[in-house]
């Protein structure tokens, strides 16, 4: 069966933000395709977030923002966040031919998160990640259910996000990011067919 490529380009322009991502979905270990990760948003915590879901879905990724932070991280973490889902989707193309349902569990020291996503075209987003601090870093914490629900509604995807246990904040949310990383590698795994999963027929 011949595979094609599952890359997408896009650029987002508006009075807040300036974005640029590329992304390819299949640079796993082993793939034809080598890795490659750039993330810049201007704020050192969200790159850090972005490319821990990279490096752990098996992604190439390079995701460049200017954004308004001189009045705060919201634009710019919601906006990488819409950017990224629709370049996702893009890449992805027709759904047909991949698993559609992932799920990832991974373990940060004391935490653990749970992420389970349906690439389905029905976007909806449930997180609980139960963290307290007010930031990590430069990013509001407040924005973190809040980048994962723009990438849920931006790319058509259900999502299902929880922080299971853990003491350290910054050890929730990544390990939530590098939960969701394996959920979406294992969802868009190709399984050598061509159908669409789902009784329905379509997707």
């Amino acid at each position: 069966m011949t595979t094609t490529a599952r890359t997408a380009t896009i650029s987002r322009k508006t009075n807040e933000t300036e974005i640029e991502v590329y992304i390819d979905l299949d640079s796993q270990p082993g793939s034809a395709s080598q890795q490659v990760i750039n993330v810049s948003t201007g704020i050192g915590f969200l790159d850090h977030m972005y490319h821990a879901l990279a490096k752990h879905g098996g992604m190439s990724l390079t995701l460049l923002a200017k954004g308004d932070l001189h009045i705060d991280d919201h634009h710019t973490a919601e906006d990488t966040a819409i950017a990224l889902g629709t370049a996702f989707k893009q890449a992805l193309g027709e759904v047909r031919g991949i698993r559609r349902y992932g799920t990832g569990f991974a373990p940060l020291d004391e935490a653990l998160s749970r992420a389970v996503i349906d690439i389905c075209s029905r976007p909806y987003c449930m997180t609980d990640l139960g963290i307290k601090r007010e930031k990590i870093g430069d990013l509001s914490t407040e924005m973190l259910p809040h980048i994962f629900y723009s990438f849920a509604m931006a790319s058509g995807c259900t999502l299902h996000i929880d922080v299971l246990r853990g003491q350290n904040d910054h050890h929730r949310a990544e390990s939530a990011f590098k939960a969701l990383a394996l959920a979406i590698r294992q969802a868009t795994e190709r399984t050598g067919g061509n159908d669409v999963p789902s009784t329905k027929g379509v997707l």
